[in-house]
């Protein structure tokens, strides 16, 4: 039953890992811990911590059936989904983030971007990693990164709204795939292969919070495999959690200035006074997700499949405080405004494959993706709304995003056989997709005059929906003319309705020596249209000292500052590696490469209209065009805007080793160590405006979030012991230094630093029963903290009564900023 599903695989070409198979296979007989550690080698363990040389069978970075991990021309690292459960947190992002060093996650957004968080690979933008499901493209949140810092445009795929409990395994492609899976994998692939079991329950409960208070979590999930007829599977997959506010920020330095308090002297009976601002942490977030996976066999040549995901989120994050004289009549202590955010996720593929002839394999699908945000603010208040009226609202509706994607795939495979040591697999295929994003207006109390307090509502010339249709065509051929030589070259051809025609290539070989020692290589081109939220997104980020307006690129008030829409991206990657298994039970991976990418479409820098160190006239032009009207209370004024600002290069090295011991009556041991170096620079920026001059698109806050942002150095110790009923798993995170300039006004840039920091992660787990597991853990065990901002700049802030001086952990620390998370989890399968 089922080996036709087995090996029919989720698209042309490439082997399903199902029943059985691999990593973190729902195998009846395993027990709920059997599923390997994290193994981000080139072999990775199998279930039971088996001998390396048995190898996973991998779908990913190739179009030949039945490639093993530890065989793959390109480097690729695999984690299970009892490696993800062991990071303790609920959390895609950041369980991947905290197995891959490669994989830099965001702890902390600023005001939107609180509500879904970033990840970026190899230190280049979210946008330029690809993220499938089964090898299907998965869509993109409608809700981009505006604010500065160096996830700022993201719009990439949330994966927090796939359950991990739906998770079989997760390969990563570290290296560009452009030509493989589309245009915008300049930095690799993301591939979340599905569990496919049909019998078996399977879950978790678990519950934790931050050492220091805040950070509340709680989470159950759980999976069922049905097989509702003969041939057929459909697994099942729930999970509901919830994650609590934490306060991190430091005192608002308004609140104890003497003179605002002589002015205010009901100041000191506002609740948890003096620390009123709470801007500095996690928001608040209740979330429901499932997942369902299918398949089924109609004859050896017929196969029908699909998949989908839904997810509900309702979240809220504190902006900064306002003082008692903002709206006195209704908020005489000040007042707390929060933004709310409800968002709705789904995703669905069907599709049919099978063989033709009895040689070619075919794979026909059709995957739809939308993402819906609807954005409010809470417990304000509108205060020119209020004074033209004598009255308004304290909670608004300030508009919704929306971002789709509809995707349509015919894969063709077939070997042929060309007289070479292997036989040769020739892919080829054709992909539609149509992408549409939609800004909605707030209701006319969010966007009268300022608009709302925090976050005016979206106005009318912000309002719009877009499209764009890309039509692709791609061909592999891959094989060994000789024993131990693998070549694979890729070519690929697409067509966007607004930005024309891209070619883009791939060559990549390998060299066995010997059955010990490998040599690898890729060489190939990538092209990134921008997404159309980078294109389009508009909208008004406010504080009580300053009011900035986000332009979109192609706007009327972006031509009177220089910029004239985006042009696409352009990159060209280069790798080179060695892989020894000097072993049965060890592997050794080393990769070079170097990531180049011109046109690089990045945020700016605050180009300010007034109150900077340097203002231009055209800024407060594009404003007024923009038909923007700003808070005539505020000391700054500026825009924000995207642009093909600079040209960069991103070098690196990626280590992986892994070693499976036995200790006889002592248990057995499996350890992995896994490094990352990675060197970002900006190697040249391109002509500021005429119009901005002498200000420039890119301040030195936007060129450090580009190079120094994210640490350079990361290194993953990890040991895994079993022994009887006993399961102990602990990892080493080192993080290097990272660091970022920053101004209260253009005049001076200072500069904050998160030393290199050695952060521990510990899960102790026992199996009660067969059927039962309790785990208690710790990220983060010793509670370590990021380095305070820069003491100079917190100086300057608080000598100007400005409340960024709240922040006093760097946003951009790589390890977040609420100190050590401890849990409890416990976890049954039937």
């Amino acid at each position: 039953m089922h080996k036709a599903i087995l090996h029919a695989g989720v698209a042309a070409g490439v082997l399903s890992c199902g029943l059985g198979a691999a990593i973190g296979a729902e195998d009846d007989k395993a027990p709920l811990d059997a599923a390997a550690p994290a193994a981000p080698a080139a072999a990775p363990a199998a279930a039971e911590a088996g001998p390396l040389n048995t190898g996973v069978v991998i779908v990913t970075g190739t179009r030949a059936t039945g490639l093993k991990v530890e065989n793959s021309a390109s480097p690729i690292q695999v984690l299970d989904t009892t490696s993800l459960q062991r990071t303790g947190q609920p959390d895609l992002i950041q369980a991947l983030a905290q197995n891959l060093p490669s994989l830099t996650a965001q702890a902390f957004g600023g005001d939107m971007a609180n509500m879904t968080l970033s990840a970026r690979l190899r230190g280049l933008s979210p946008n330029n990693t690809l993220v499938l499901v089964n090898g299907k493209r998965r869509h993109g949140t409608s809700n981009l990164a505006v604010l500065g810092g160096p996830y700022q445009g993201g719009a990439a795929a949330d994966l927090n709204y796939i359950p991990v409990g739906a998770i079989d395994h997760i390969e990563v492609l570290q290296d560009g795939a452009a030509a493989q899976y589309g245009t915008d994998a300049i930095a690799g692939v993301v591939n979340i292969i599905l569990k496919s079991n049909y019998r078996g329950i399977t879950g978790n409960v678990s519950g934790g919070g931050y050492g220091d208070g805040g950070g509340r979590t709680g989470d159950a999930s759980a999976n069922i495999g049905l097989s509702p007829f003969a041939d057929a599977y459909l697994s099942l997959t729930a999970e509901t959690k919830y994650h609590g506010f934490s306060d991190r920020g430091g005192i608002d330095p308004r609140v104890i200035d003497p003179g605002k308090l002589a002015d205010m002297p009901q100041l000191k009976d506002a609740p948890g006074y003096p620390n009123v601002n709470h801007i500095s942490g996690d928001a608040q977030y209740r979330q429901q997700i499932v997942a369902a996976n299918f398949g089924a066999d109609f004859s050896p040549d017929l196969t029908l499949y699909g998949f989908a995901t839904y997810g509900h989120k309702k979240a809220a994050a504190f902006e900064n405080y306002r003082m008692p004289n903002r709206l006195p009549a209704i908020y005489p202590l000040g007042f707390s405004p929060q933004e709310t955010f409800k968002e709705n996720d789904y995703a669905f593929t069907a599709g049919i494959k099978g063989k033709l002839a009895g040689t070619w394999n075919w794979d026909l699908s059709s995957t739809y993706g939308r993402d819906e945000a609807k954005l409010g603010v809470a417990h304000s208040g509108n205060v020119s709304l209020f004074a033209d009226t004598g009255s308004t609202p304290l909670d608004f509706y300030a508009g919704k995003f929306v971002a789709s994607q509809w995707t349509n795939n015919l894969d063709l495979n077939h070997e042929f056989d060309a007289g070479w040591a292997t036989p040769l697999n020739f892919a080829l295929g054709l992909e539609h997709r149509r992408d549409e994003y939609e800004i909605g207006a707030g209701d006319p109390g969010s966007r009268y005059k300022e608009g709302a307090q925090s976050f005016p509502g979206f106005s009318l010339t912000d309002a719009g929906k877009h499209s764009r249709t890309n039509k692709a065509a791609y061909v592999d051929v891959s094989g060994q003319p000789v024993a131990g030589w693998t070549v694979d070259l890729a070519g690929r051809y697409e067509h966007f309705s607004d930005f024309g025609n891209a070619k883009v290539g791939k060559l990549t070989s390998r060299y066995d020596f010997s059955p010990v020692v490998g040599v690898r290589a890729t060489y190939s081109n990538g092209f990134r249209a921008p997404t159309l939220a980078e294109e389009y997104y508009s909208a008004t980020n406010v504080s009580p000292r300053s009011a900035f307006v986000q332009l979109a690129p192609n706007s009327p008030g972006a031509r009177l500052v220089g910029v004239n829409g985006l042009r696409p991206e352009a990159s060209t990657n280069i790798s080179a590696g060695i892989v020894i298994n000097p072993s049965a039970n060890a592997a050794i991976t080393l990769d070079a490469y170097q990531i180049t990418i011109r046109d690089r479409i990045v945020g700016s820098g605050s180009l300010y209209g007034s109150g900077g160190a340097v203002n231009s006239p055209a800024v407060t032009a594009a404003i007024i065009a923009n038909g923007n009207a700003l808070d005539p209370t505020v000391v700054q004024t500026g825009i924000n805007i995207f642009s093909n600002a600079v040209n960069t290069r991103s070098r690196g090295l990626e280590f992986v080793a892994t070693l499976n011991s036995s200790y006889g009556g002592y248990g057995k041991v499996d350890w992995s160590l896994a490094a990352n170096w990675n060197k970002v620079e900006v190697i040249k920026i391109n002509q500021a405006p005429a119009q901005l001059q002498p200000q420039t698109l890119l301040d030195a806050t936007a060129i450090s979030d580009l190079e120094t942002a994210s640490p350079r150095v990361r290194v993953n110790l990890g040991a895994l012991w079993k022994s009887g009923p006993w399961t102990v798993s602990a990892r080493e995170a080192f993080y290097g230094r990272s660091s970022e300039l920053q101004s209260s006004d253009g005049a001076t840039y200072y500069k904050t630093e998160v030393k290199p920091t050695a952060i521990t992660d510990l899960e102790v787990s026992y199996q009660v029963t067969k059927a039962w597991m309790l785990s208690v853990g710790a990220n983060n065990l010793f509670n370590q903290y990021p380095d305070h901002v820069n003491a100079g700049l917190l100086a300057e802030q608080r000598a100007n009564l400005d409340n960024g001086a709240v922040t006093v952990y760097p946003s951009f620390s790589p390890f977040g900023i609420n100190g050590g998370y401890y849990y409890a989890r416990l976890g049954f399968k039937f």
